[in-house]
């Protein structure tokens, strides 16, 4: 099992939301109204006259073979506007309950 940690501009909510639907994953947890500034480009998103953007964050528990799906349904919307952003980030599950 692997962990999917997806951040992205409130802007792509839609589009995530259609993402999760088509690759039929049913359990997630959602945080919106998230602060941050990226690692690579792109303007912070501070909920700040200055910077007025936000974002949202999803985080899924998903079987392995989900994770190039996922990672490439996430490459495809970053490529439409770079300038935007969305990132995913994925890690190991050792145990669940």
């Amino acid at each position: 099992m692997k962990a999917i940690f997806i951040v992205y501009n409130q802007s792509h909510t839609e589009k995530v939301e259609y993402m999760f639907e088509k690759l039929n994953i049913r359990g997630f947890t959602r945080w919106t109204d998230l602060t941050g500034r990226g690692t690579i480009d792109g303007n912070p998103h501070m909920n700040t006259h200055t910077w007025p953007e936000q974002n949202s964050a999803k985080l899924a528990v998903v079987e392995d073979e989900m994770v190039e799906p996922v990672l490439n349904a996430v490459e495809k919307l970053d490529n439409v506007n770079k300038s935007i952003g969305i990132r995913a980030f994925v890690w190991n599950i050792e145990r669940m309950h």
